[in-house]
């Protein structure tokens, strides 16, 4: 049940939201989680291999879904089918000499003008599509409801128990390594700061960046390292089992600095230069990072190892859900609007946001508010889509557009802006 409403919380963002990359992660999440829901799972290979179960049966699901309407029974068979085809034969002789003699008087022709409903076939082409895929998708999940595959019945060998020694000399040294950049960070955060920046050529700004990309990989291979010494861990006596999971446990605790390094890293370097999609999608992986390490902490600390691979997915597309939820988009345009207030600011870049930006760059003034909206403007009025497929992004933008319209003038504030 939880799966089933993670996943609909997750199908939802499209309504919040016109981002297309936050909507993107969202719905193959929810359909990920869909496929979770349909398969089961507890262990690893549950959960890891569920998400991606449903696929499998697309394929499958036509055939299947086929075979068994024909070996239903339909009593009223013969009394419908007759009709059915009575139908259509009707239907295409009126098309024919209807399109006839449309074509041979005027009047004629604006009757049945005005009787058929007009097709744009620019827009039917794309909702055939739509339709098509969702009823592969409904067939797969019913065929997959049907027929799930039990993948925690996969067999996993547990891994060879390693000696002590053996185990145990490279996970203190790697804790010691650790250890190490954990107290100069302390050292540069709490008085060292100053002697760092003193270097030539060397800017807070350019301090913050340099690091963040290798403290990230090094949270990646931190959780590889974890899953492999766990998986060869001496465990046969109660001190091998405390050996074990206090080295591991430190070295997720030293980590967890590793991390709130890096995202302080980064947070000095948007202080300086503003937020992007980049910047806030890699702070965005680097705190799920971090949320798995301590659920990974727990676990190992509590024994509570059985929950976990659920845990780490749920944490996982949770994230995924509050991404898209708290709009991207809105944040960027948010904070570079305002430092604005006190430096500089890229309206090439924020003029190319999606409609969630727009309250945030309504408060810009001048050629600037002009030029970051245009696009928003432009692409709100060349839209004409129903109620059901506008989100409450778009809607609110173009409530402000409509309130304080925008001058679409070819380009020419973006140039004064670009000049200034």
């Amino acid at each position: 049940m939880l799966w089933v409403l993670v996943a609909l919380v997750l199908a939802a963002v499209p309504a919040f939201t016109d981002a297309g990359w936050p909507t993107f992660l969202a719905l193959t999440a929810a359909l990920g989680v869909a496929s979770l829901a349909l398969h089961g799972g507890t262990r690893w290979a549950g959960v890891l291999l569920g998400p991606l179960g449903i696929w499998s049966h697309f394929p499958r699901s036509l055939p299947w879904a086929v075979g068994a309407l024909r070996g239903q029974s339909y009593p009223a068979r013969a009394k419908v089918l007759p009709v059915l085809k009575a139908v259509l034969v009707a239907a295409v002789l009126l098309g024919v000499f209807g399109a006839l003699f449309a074509s041979a008087d005027a009047a004629v022709a604006d009757l049945l003008d005005g009787l058929t409903p007009s097709t744009d076939l620019g827009k039917l082409t794309p909702r055939i599509v739509l339709f098509v895929i969702g009823l592969v998708v409904a067939l797969g999940a019913a065929h997959t409801a049907a027929a799930p595959r039990r993948w925690d019945r996969l067999p996993v060998k547990p891994g060879r128990e390693r000696g002590r020694t053996e185990w145990a000399v490279p996970m203190v040294a790697l804790n010691l390594l650790f250890g190490a950049f954990v107290a100069i960070q302390a050292v540069v955060f709490f008085g060292g700061y100053e002697a760092v920046m003193s270097k030539p050529g060397l800017i807070p700004a350019e301090y913050a960046r340099q690091g963040f990309w290798q403290l990230l990989w090094v949270t990646v291979l931190t959780l590889v390292v974890v899953a492999l010494a766990q998986h060869w861990a001496p465990r046969s006596t109660p001190a091998d089992r405390l050996l074990s999971k206090s080295l591991i446990g430190l070295l997720c605790a030293l980590t967890l600095v590793v991390v709130a390094s890096a995202y302080y890293r980064m947070q000095r370097y948007v202080e300086t230069f503003g937020l992007t999609r980049l910047r806030i999608s890699v702070t965005a992986v680097e705190v799920w990072l971090g949320v798995v390490l301590l659920l990974v902490l727990v676990g190992v600390l509590l024994g509570a190892r059985r929950c976990l691979p659920r845990a780490v997915v749920l944490s996982a597309v949770v994230g995924v859900a509050v991404f898209g939820l708290i709009r991207p988009d809105a944040l960027i345009a948010e904070q570079n609007v305002a430092r604005s207030e006190h430096g500089t600011i890229d309206v090439d870049y924020l003029r190319d946001l999606s409609a969630d930006a727009a309250p945030a760059l309504d408060r810009l003034t001048g050629d600037r508010r002009t030029c970051a909206l245009q696009r928003i403007s432009a692409s709100l009025a060349g839209s004409d889509r129903s109620w059901y497929v506008t989100s409450l992004a778009e809607a609110r933008a173009a409530e402000i557009l409509r309130d304080r319209p925008v001058l679409m003038d070819r380009g020419e504030a973006c140039a004064r802006v670009r000049g200034h």
